[in-house]
């Protein structure tokens, strides 16, 4: 039997609920033997990081570490996933970059702006970017 399958799994706690403090692995089971493993641990850089920044990680890897695939997938504006990777960053140890954030790629604006700012530069009509922008 499946040892998943007696015992329901909770997400993995990456830091002490009381103090926020580093927590320490004691025991290990496997999943389809149930054999037990008792020691001490390391949660390595994982255990630096919180849950929602383990997520952060996780759609960043999937999105091969793509900033701009990442906040479409999000919802959020390329500076606001920039600043969620520099924390992540800082929060394993290194140095974020500092100053103002750099301005999304010109493929992370959306469509439809683009067009406008064709637009208002002159080059195309308001016919061509009214056509444009239905489609």
């Amino acid at each position: 039997m499946n040892y998943t399958q007696r015992i329901p799994t909770h997400p993995l706690m990456t830091r002490d609920p009381v103090d926020g403090g580093d927590l320490l692995v004691t025991r290990l089971v496997g999943t389809s033997s149930g054999v037990a493993i008792e020691g001490r641990f390391s949660m390595g850089w994982i255990g630096k990081l919180t849950q929602e920044q383990l997520e952060w990680v996780r759609l960043l890897v999937r999105n091969r570490g793509n900033i701009q695939k990442l906040s479409a997938e999000l919802n959020v504006s390329y500076n606001t996933a920039r600043s969620r990777v520099d924390e992540i960053v800082a929060a394993l140890g290194g140095t974020p970059e500092t100053g103002p954030l750099p301005e999304p790629p010109a493929a992370a604006q959306p469509e439809r702006v683009r067009v406008l700012e064709r637009l208002q530069a002159g080059e195309i009509s308001f016919d061509e970017a009214l056509r444009q922008l239905k489609g």
